[in-house]
């Protein structure tokens, strides 16, 4: 028998159903959205964004888990803004999981998060820059809770068949995995969609991360740069290939400072808030054929 992860054109059947709160994703379920700001500046801007997108996914009728990152630890600059941290970024999310109804996600960077983000989170997420590593994977397997890992900027998609087996080795099938583009030459990433049937050969939901993929790490010196104006194509392009999940970071203005002068954490990447009904419309038209020309 032909090992279907040999071949990127090997026909996937559906995947595995994980459960995310009150939402299904993979298993043939309609699909669904992750996405928020990339990380909380605060309690009162969380809960207006998470409600917000509360709206707007309902009316489109999108499965929504609402992420923001509690702590940024990879930032280009020490200097650069990361979040609230652990603490006071868990007791936020835990507010607008109270208040809005919605499963929440977020990233964990190091053993000692695990425990306190799994007692408040719906799903632990893996930084693509930690996708490799196996304590971490492990213990974020062991909560139970469903996981998702970031495909690395360094990985083929076929080499996270080694992320699975260690999430596996748990007990835990509740796997999700994110492609978020590749490192092409300097500040640059780019998008194989090849990747996105062959991460799904293996069993699991896919997630198509459009905002990151169009990131230029660290293309702004001190911070990374962006080009969000592609966004949506890219999107398009992973739901056209076949994904259970879209990632999408989103921000009400993402290009503003915050108040002490610093710029937000991955501004130029994230997607204006007004211009998510418009390619949430769009993705639908394209599933029900009538897709944009």
């Amino acid at each position: 028998m032909t090992d279907p992860l040999l071949s990127p054109l090997a026909p996937a059947g559906p995947t595995r159903a994980v459960r995310i709160g009150g939402i299904t994703i993979g298993g043939g379920a309609p699909l669904a959205l992750i996405g928020g700001p990339c990380a909380i500046e605060s309690e009162s801007h969380a809960l207006m964004v998470a409600e917000r997108l509360a709206r707007i996914t309902g009316a489109a009728r999108v499965p929504f888990v609402y992420k923001s990152s509690y702590d940024k630890a990879n930032r280009s600059s020490m200097d650069s803004y990361r979040g609230p941290g652990l603490k006071e970024g868990l007791r936020i999310l835990r507010r607008v999981r109270q208040e809005t109804g919605l499963a929440v996600l977020s990233d964990v960077h190091g053993l000692s998060e695990v425990d306190a983000a799994a007692e408040v989170l719906d799903a632990l997420q893996v930084p693509a820059f930690l996708c490799r590593q196996t304590d971490l994977l492990l213990a974020c397997g062991r909560t139970g809770k469903p996981v998702n890992v970031k495909k690395g900027q360094f990985l083929a998609p076929r080499d996270m068949g080694n992320v699975v087996a260690k999430l596996r080795s748990t007990g835990n099938e509740g796997i999700l995995l994110t492609e978020r583009g590749t490192s092409f030459g300097y500040n640059n990433l780019v998008v194989d969609f090849r990747g996105l049937p062959i991460m799904r050969a293996l069993g699991y939901p896919v997630v198509f991360d459009a905002t990151h993929s169009v990131q230029l790490p660290g293309g702004l010196s001190q911070r990374s740069g962006g080009e969000r104006q592609y966004v949506p194509q890219l999107a398009r392009a992973a739901v056209a290939v076949g994904v259970d999940a879209l990632f999408l970071e989103v921000h009400e203005d993402p290009d503003r400072t915050l108040p002490d002068g610093r710029a937000l954490s991955d501004g130029p990447n994230m997607l204006r808030l007004d211009d998510l009904p418009r390619l949430l419309a769009e993705i639908g038209a394209m599933q029900a054929g009538l897709g944009p020309s």
